[in-house]
């Protein structure tokens, strides 16, 4: 995996996070000295990362923070990333006012000369193929909030280092997001069904893979990467039946049946009943079905030009994150 020269100083926005995490440990072996800034204590501490409680709503302590530490490099992930909000954007503004007090703090910095912004897939509906960059199509406020965290970084010039953004797509790995291990139990369980008999593609990550496409598009050219937007995905996409196999073989699970796509409608439907009685860990409705069935392929051309090949292939990730899971539950 390639990373910007060892000893650099990187400063890493929700470091407490799934991917922060994961990404703050990885600078640390390689040799650079992290800060780690995020609003909640880290659930699982990277020896050797500084860590300091920060919101970035709050333009003095992240200013602070940047003045103190003078990084080389910023990754800025912190944000609000769940899609509970329905109300208005304000629920969101971690992604944006948190994003204008970032770029400013970078600006104010006479040491950073490279910064990451991380977005998302969202800014646009799954199954969208965006025309260009900024061409948008959010379905969720959680994706508006995202189109405005880009919309912000461009409009700074990045605090006027050389920058780039990044859109995650669905990242799984050791220490994900609890939202997905409902899924992982399911297929430990024998609960979750096929749909259909169609393959389903998606464009995933495997976590460590993630971390690798971060890490060369720190240590990347400048002309390579500056003012462009990156999608983070495993390449090729995977075929999300064959994906729910591996892990229930890796699990030791028993075989997943299929259903009728007709069938799951009907299910999901009384799934929608269900949660607006307020029963709203029924694990099924349309929502989630058509999640399921919509094709998610990005255009990955532009992140294999910088970043190379994934390093870790999809069993290897599957194999380590069915270890992690096994361990936690042993202890539930």
């Amino acid at each position: 995996m390639t990373l910007p020269t060892p000893s650099e100083k990187v400063l890493v926005t929700g470091a407490s996070g799934f991917i922060g995490g994961h990404l703050a440990a990885a600078l640390v072996a390689h040799g650079h000295r992290v800060l780690g800034v995020d609003v909640l204590d880290p659930a699982r501490p990277v020896m050797h990362v500084d860590y300091v409680r920060c919101d970035i709503r709050e333009a003095t302590v992240i200013a602070r923070c940047m003045r103190e530490f003078t990084p080389d490099a910023v990754l800025h992930l912190a944000a609000r990333t769940d899609l509970d909000e329905t109300q208005d954007l304000n629920g969101y503004a971690a992604n944006i006012v948190g994003v204008e007090n970032v770029v400013a703090a970078i600006r104010s910095s006479s040491s950073v000369r490279r910064a990451i912004c991380t977005s998302s897939q969202l800014v646009c509906r799954i199954g969208y193929t965006p025309r260009h960059d900024q061409d948008y199509a959010p379905t969720t406020l959680y994706g508006e909030s995202k189109v405005r965290t880009e919309q912000i970084w461009r409009r700074g010039d990045g605090g006027g280092t050389t920058w780039c953004i990044v859109r995650p797509t669905t990242i799984w790995g050791p220490w994900m997001n609890p939202h997905y291990l409902r899924f992982f139990r399911m297929v430990r369980d024998g609960t979750y069904r096929h749909v259909g008999h169609q393959p389903i593609w998606k464009s995933y990550g495997y976590v460590a893979n993630t971390v690798a496409q971060y890490g060369a598009l720190l240590d990347a050219p400048a002309s390579s990467i500056a003012g462009r937007v990156f999608y983070l995905a495993d390449d090729p996409p995977i075929n999300l039946q064959e994906w729910a196999d591996v892990f229930q073989k890796a699990l030791g699970a028993p075989d997943i049946r299929r259903i009728p796509v007709g069938v799951a409608r009907g299910i999901a439907k009384i799934g929608d009943v269900v949660n607006r009685l307020g029963l709203t860990r029924f694990p099924f409705n349309s929502f989630r079905l058509t999640n399921v069935l919509t094709e998610s392929r990005v255009d990955l051309s532009s992140t294999r030009a910088v970043c190379g090949e994934s390093p870790y292939t999809v069993e290897q990730g599957v194999e380590e994150t069915a270890r992690w899971l096994r361990a936690i539950w042993s202890t539930t």
